[in-house]
């Protein structure tokens, strides 16, 4: 995606080096973070300098090659093991993270530039993945429509293209007239920081809104229909994704609004057979009890917005039950949230009875 004028992806690797669009300070200020070792990586992951399923895999990815790079001969099996632990005890919930983890840990136990080869593949399929996403999910979109997205699935979490808004791009560049509501995300408000920053770049006409704001305007007959992301998917179709999802898909079911999800196959976990399986990533109270924004002089600053003394929960995802999801949105086309129709997809094939 184009940033002032100049071409970025959201995570890449050079020599040793894994670089990446500083989410944090978005859409106050842009700014490239270096992380130096895989070690590095692993806070940026965990602090969300880098988030989102597909940009988490690649940067995991990323980080896997770098622990066979930097690991020392006579401890590297030792490194490597709890490297890759490291890595993977970032973030618990995104699938994609786990599958980067284990392509380029096996292509790197043939040799660290191997490694370096696959943690590549892993993001340029990313990319390409993302892009095949909105091309099916564009077909969705009719010559006029009004869409609501939660959280960020745009190109800041993949590492190009995105997944939710990926066919609400495509869209626009073919003449369709699409608005988006955007869905604040709390509480690190990805919604409102990241992906009105992306809409407003590429000129997408687009509000925020409060997130409890969804259900009065689907009253309202002002959405015409909802694309999030994901960042696992069990076999039956069950979704986790960011927190807030599960009440979208509900009162979309109530009001008829066709709610669908876009993720690349990466994002399936053969493994897990339900939604109940899937581990939920707790964040610090701090997420909620803080706000971080910028002052009149440009200052980031932190600020308590909520009653002190007070604690807070903060879990970070929650999981929507198939049931409420009319279509996952796959660089293979779109599917049915089914078993049958998932396992399919992914391959899997039951053994008959005899």
């Amino acid at each position: 995606m184009l940033v002032n004028e100049k071409s970025y992806q959201t995570v890449w690797m050079e020599g040793s080096s894994v670089f990446m669009i500083e989410q944090n300070l978005l859409p106050f200020e842009f700014k490239i973070h270096e992380c130096k070792t895989y070690w590095d990586t692993c806070i940026a992951i965990h602090d969300m300098i880098v988030r989102g399923a597909g940009a988490i895999g690649a940067a995991a990815g990323f980080a896997m090659a770098q622990a066979f790079l930097l690991s020392k001969d006579k401890m590297k099996a030792v490194t490597i093991r709890e490297a890759r632990q490291d890595i993977e005890n970032t973030r618990p919930t995104a699938k994609n993270l786990f599958y980067a983890v284990d392509r380029v840990y096996r292509a790197g136990l043939i040799s660290p530039e191997n490694a370096m080869i696959e943690a590549q593949k892993v993001a340029v399929q990313d990319a390409a993945d993302s892009k095949s996403i909105g091309e099916y999910g564009s077909e969705l979109i009719g010559k006029k429509a009004n869409i609501l997205t939660h959280c960020n699935a745009g190109w800041l979490a993949f590492v190009d293209y995105g997944t939710a808004l990926a066919p609400i791009y495509l869209a626009k560049r073919q003449g369709k007239d699409v608005f988006v509501y955007v869905d604040e995300t709390r509480p690190r408000s990805q919604g409102s920081k990241l992906t009105a920053w992306e809409l407003y770049n590429d000129g997408v006409p687009h509000v925020i809104i409060p997130d409890n704001a969804a259900a009065a305007l689907m009253s309202q007959n002002k959405i015409d229909m909802v694309i999030v992301g994901a960042d696992r998917i069990a076999t039956n179709g069950d979704v986790a994704n960011k927190i807030g999802t599960l009440e979208k898909a509900v009162v979309a079911k109530e009001f008829g609004v066709p709610f669908y999800v876009a993720a690349p196959t990466s994002t399936f976990d053969k493994d897990c057979a339900t939604g109940k399986e899937i581990p939920i990533e707790e964040r610090s109270q701090d997420e909620v009890l803080y706000q971080t924004g910028v002052d009149a002089n440009g200052n980031t600053v932190k600020i308590r917005v909520a009653s002190p003394g007070s604690t807070a929960l903060n879990p970070a995802f929650d999981v929507t039950p198939a049931k409420y999801i009319n279509g996952i949105i796959t660089e293979k086309g779109i599917v049915k949230a089914h078993h049958k129709s998932i396992k399919a997809l992914l391959g899997i094939y039951e053994k008959p009875y005899f």
